[in-house]
């Protein structure tokens, strides 16, 4: 292929100059070497691109053809280079983030509001990874981090701490287990445990709490949203076990109550899951950063 950006740039500055000395001065060239690359574009298709007769110079129909071509893909090219040049500062880029817990999002939405203040060049897009393996599909490309309270050893793959927490045991304040200082698993046995529509594997008070002592609850009610959880404790109609970030304001409240799970408590950590070459990119750290940031204020 003859013809490369050179050439359309130079075709552009001349059409809006008007002239070749003009154009030069504007690309830093001499008015030779511009004459030379004119001459060499009109050999090589055996055609001209001016009139050369007439002052500003005329654009002949070919000439045009190319002046057209230039207006359209040069501004594509510049927003490419800088687009390129953003992604490898780290300016630019896509945080698409996958959680594996229906909880975070009482935390994770604000905080990505305060990112995109931050990172507006940034595509930010989030789902929820109880469908499918979100860490395959993070080393396969298709998100870029994984909030989890279960690292894994996984090829290629940090596990970035972001907080800890506490699941606590969530019930109506005239709950007759509100008495109690703490409540262990066979205190459930007669209950109706409001969850998350998840596998229980994924469940911190099945895997961690009643599977362990072998308890099941009276009933397991699924619950799609945080808030009707919430609404459905306070009435009466069920116990629930939520990290403590989202108790903190019904309990401040006073609409519902809460006791710790055993008697060491139920504690886990949140992590960010990381590509290991994703690492160091200025807007994945700050990422981490805001959300050490955002729940240690809470403390």
């Amino acid at each position: 292929m003859f013809l490369d950006v050179r050439h359309l740039r130079s075709m552009q500055s001349i059409a809006e100059t008007g002239s070749l000395a003009r154009a030069a001065s504007r690309l830093h060239v001499t008015q030779s070497a511009l004459s030379h690359q004119i001459k060499a574009i009109e050999q090589h298709f055996d055609t001209p691109l001016f009139l050369r007769t007439s002052k500003p110079l005329t654009l002949t129909a070919a000439g045009q053809r190319l002046v057209t071509l230039a207006r359209r893909l040069l501004p594509e090219l510049e927003s490419m280079e800088r687009e390129l040049a953003g992604l490898a500062s780290g300016q630019r880029g896509r945080l698409h983030i996958t959680i594996e817990c229906h909880a975070c999002f009482d935390w994770l939405l604000p905080l990505l509001d305060e990112f995109r203040q931050h990172w507006p060049e940034v595509e930010v897009d989030i789902r929820l990874g109880m469908s499918f393996e979100p860490i395959p599909a993070m080393a396969r490309g298709e998100v870029d981090l994984v909030i989890s309270s279960d690292p894994v050893d996984a090829r290629g793959i940090v596990f970035e701490p972001l907080f800890d927490y506490q699941a606590l045991l969530a019930l109506a304040c005239a709950h007759h287990l509100a008495g109690k200082p703490r409540v262990l698993p066979d205190d459930l046995a007669e209950q109706i445990l409001l969850t998350y529509p998840v596998q229980r594997r994924r469940l911190d008070v099945f895997s961690r709490f009643l599977q362990p002592a072998g308890v099941e609850p009276a009933a397991v009610r699924p619950v799609e949203l945080t808030a009707m959880m919430l609404q459905l404790v306070v009435s009466g109609r069920g116990v629930a076990v939520l990290p403590d970030w989202v108790l903190d304001e019904p309990l401040q409240q006073g609409r519902l109550c809460a006791r710790p799970l055993g008697e060491a408590g139920l504690h886990g950590t949140l992590y960010a899951a990381i590509r290991e070459q994703d690492r160091a990119l200025p807007f994945m750290q700050s990422f981490v950063r805001l959300a050490r940031e955002k729940m240690a204020a809470r403390a």
